[in-house]
């Protein structure tokens, strides 16, 4: 390293790591360091709004809470097993599946993978746009045009410049979000706690089976398992010697902690007044600011917006990653500043092209939950069996062998029918367009609960790809590349 590079502060310069296996060197960190990044990253106040999408399935309070809660902390504790696969194997994520699916098999695993964070990054991006015109609509500026673009612009500013520089910003500037969403949360939380009426929400009657696996499957999605396929990229830097139940135990905290907080004073708000939860199926967001005082709708605003660029940040930050893996030649800043270039251009066209936010939100969320879940679901569970096996055996590890080889060919295909069969069996109820069923997240809109062929394809093609894959982790590397 050049002494003028060295005399740079490590979170102003570019991240060089790619793909690549961290060096013993380059190693550092605690367990406890994953905490800040996880929470900021789910700090945003849209969790307030999920909670009237689970209220939307037509379940009684205590059903929506066991939901709710059941979901969150399941599927980001499954973030947090992957997480662990990133101290031992020094490489992100979709370079670790490489040990499951084979090198070449492992590009569709990265293509969903980069799919999946694009989404999310583009669907953050367009709430915070959403949110900032609603708040600067209520102080009394009515250029909504230009509200809109001043929001998308800090947002965009903010997320891309710290996705951009890498690993070491990222982790300095979601400390700074930590701190600043989160006393201005628990703020609005008193604020709006007067809303919340006790008898209205114990009043609310109870749903089916059908529509209680619906809403805890929506949620899960929406959620861990919308993370899983990244949790492995912040724990790479960490040491071997890192404690494997700190790393899992900090990983599912800092990322379960607020979404559990927020889904259930979600749930309290909606269940309190049916009008709020109609209000936030158009503007998730700024729906919430109809309950506050004016005086708060700055702070609010500052909140909505640093909640959901924290998450847009790290999705930035593993799309790009994810890019990487499906083969394109590029440097990690480049791949990088071409999903923020798509999530750009993808933001505008929802916000100026389409009626409402739920309708396109419907549409990813169809996409993610039939089709995209097997391939994440079936890769955490290949990786584990992958990295249990080589892990127990004294002549091989997870590192840059592992991880950057061909290794023997695996049944990569084997998500593809999987997806393609639960996404046909999602039969749209009357009155929801096309197949925006989502394993049941039409309940939002008529109640009604999820297709059962639908959960039961995307559970078997987990447990026949980790099954399979059990089988094959401990079988020899055919070409090793050179470090």
């Amino acid at each position: 390293m050049s002494s003028a590079s060295a005399d740079v502060p490590a979170a102003t310069r570019v991240e060089n790591a790619g793909l690549d296996v961290i060096s013993e060197s380059d190693r550092k960190g605690r367990p406890s360091d994953l905490f800040m990044p996880w929470f900021a990253a789910n700090i945003s106040v849209l969790g307030l709004s999920w909670g009237a999408w689970v209220l939307g399935f037509g379940l009684s309070f205590w059903q929506a809470v066991v939901a709710g809660s059941v979901g969150v902390i399941v599927s980001f504790l499954l973030c947090g097993v992957v997480a662990v696969l990133g101290k031992r194997g020094s490489a992100p994520t979709l370079a670790l599946s490489r040990a499951a699916f084979g090198y070449n098999g492992n590009r569709l695993s990265a293509a969903l993978s980069w799919i999946l964070t694009v989404g999310w990054e583009t669907v953050l991006c367009v709430l915070a746009t959403l949110a900032s015109a609603t708040v600067f609509q209520a102080l009394g500026w009515h250029n909504q045009v230009g509200a809109q673009i001043l929001g998308f612009l800090f947002t965009v500013g903010l997320a891309a410049s710290a996705g951009i520089l890498g690993f070491e910003a990222i982790m300095r500037v979601q400390t700074w979000i930590t701190w600043a969403t989160g006393v201005l949360t628990i703020i609005y939380l008193v604020l709006v706690a007067p809303q919340i009426s006790v008898d209205r929400i114990l009043a609310l009657p109870p749903g089916g089976p059908a529509a209680f696996i619906g809403a805890l499957v929506m949620v899960a999605t929406g959620f861990g398992l919308g993370w899983v396929n990244a949790a492995a990229d912040y724990s790479r830097y960490l040491p071997r010697r890192a404690s494997t139940t700190g790393v899992i135990g900090w990983t599912t905290l800092g990322s379960a902690l607020p979404c559990v907080v927020l889904v259930f004073f979600g749930i309290l708000l909606v269940g309190s007044d049916a009008e709020l939860g109609k209000a936030i199926n158009a503007d998730p967001i700024g729906a919430l600011t109809t309950i506050l005082p004016t005086w708060f709708l700055i702070p609010f605003a500052i909140v909505a917006i640093l909640g959901l660029a924290g998450g847009i940040i790290m999705d930035l930050y593993s799309s790009g990653l994810s890019l990487l893996a499906t083969g394109l030649p590029v440097r990690r800043h480049v791949a990088t500043s071409i999903d923020a270039t798509i999530m750009t251009v993808g933001t505008i066209a929802v916000i100026f092209g389409a009626g409402d936010f739920l309708g396109p939100f419907q549409g990813f969320l169809t996409t993610l939950g039939s089709s995209l879940p097997p391939g994440p679901e079936s890769w955490s569970l290949r990786s584990s069996c992958a990295s249990a096996t080589t892990t127990r055996r004294p002549s091989s590890r997870l590192t840059a062998s592992t991880a950057q080889s061909t290794g023997r060919p695996s049944p990569w295909w084997l998500p593809v029918p999987s997806s393609v069969g639960g996404w046909s069996s999602t039969r749209p109820p009357p009155g929801c367009p096309g197949r925006a069923t989502c394993l049941g997240l039409s309940g939002v809109v008529t109640g009604r609960g999820p297709e059962p062929t639908s959960v039961c394809w995307s559970l078997c093609s987990s447990v026949c790809s980790g099954t399979l894959s059990s089988a094959e982790a401990g079988s020899p590397v055919r070409r090793p590349v050179r470090e």
